[in-house]
């Protein structure tokens, strides 16, 4: 029996040895690659591996104030896509009732409109010959069509949120799936306000489901090139344009890798002291 046992043991851990190489050849593997790369030099388009700090210190030199932006920038989406994933999810686990569902299933639906297609639509709605300008246009409320609608920073955060607010819902609406309605009931009988239930009883106990659409929303906004390239216009440079002129165009893989990781670091930098500050929440 104890043979048995432990052969059921060992075949179903080789069923994980197709996803393990996956992961170790897919993921694992080149980031180790372009780790390494990041303390090498390029001289005339070829690399030379020799270990050098130079593209670190470069990268902190020449790009911390676009670094910088780029975090604010990605911590404003994250911040405002959080707020408004929490509000639907929120509506739909305690008020929507019977249309819930609907809704949830709404913003599931929407996960399958694509990236692009969400930014080539804003982009179609906020340009200067966009459906925006054009019923103002016709309202007669303005008379001649708006620039400043497309290729500024609010431009970027808005598509970006929209593209993003799926995503972000679904862990949080799951934690507050989590949360017991007879938890609430009883604090109410005991004289707790509506505010007083939320904050100390329901918040507290979703705060896990906030931190995951927290640093979703963040990891892929901070590491976003495409949307301020075609949205944001050249006032709203990210990190992530720089990096992909360098292994694209420049062929400076090692400058690339070492920005590439500094901006890895910082946002893991910035989503511990996030998930800190929800820690300081839920104790208080």
């Amino acid at each position: 029996m104890i043979l048995w046992l432990a052969a059921f043991g060992r075949s179903r851990s080789l069923l994980l040895v197709p996803s393990l190489a996956v992961f170790v050849g897919v993921f694992l593997a080149p980031t180790l690659f372009f780790f390494v790369v990041s303390f090498w030099r390029v001289s005339l388009f070829d690399l030379e591996p020799t270990f050098t700090l130079d593209n670190y210190l470069r990268t902190y030199e020449e790009y911390l104030e676009v670094g910088a932006y780029t975090f604010l920038m990605a911590g404003i989406i994250a911040t405002a896509t959080t707020v408004l994933a929490f509000a639907f999810a929120y509506v739909v686990r305690f008020k929507a009732g019977r249309f819930g569902t609907i809704l949830l299933f709404g913003a599931i639906v929407s996960l399958f409109g694509g990236y692009l297609a969400k930014v080539y639509a804003w982009k179609t709605i906020l340009g200067t010959n966009g459906i925006l300008n054009t019923t103002l246009l016709n309202l007669g409320l303005i008379e001649q069509p708006i620039t400043a609608f497309i290729y500024n920073p609010g431009a970027m955060v808005v598509t970006l949120t929209h593209y993003l607010l799926p995503l972000a819902i679904l862990p949080i609406y799951g934690a507050l799936r989590g949360v017991n309605d007879l938890t609430i009931d009883a604090a109410r009988d005991l004289g707790s306000s509506p505010w007083e239930a939320f904050l100390y009883i329901i918040l507290p106990q979703c705060r896990s489901g906030i931190f995951a659409s927290f640093a979703f929303s963040f990891l892929i906004a901070a590491g976003d090139y495409v949307t301020p390239r075609l949205v944001g216009g050249s006032s709203t440079t990210m990190i992530g344009n720089y990096i992909e002129s360098l292994f694209g165009f420049r062929f400076d893989w090692p400058l690339g890798s070492a920005m590439s990781f500094s901006t890895l670091f910082g946002c893991v930098a910035i989503l511990l002291i996030a998930n800190r500050l929800l820690a300081t929440v839920r104790r208080k």
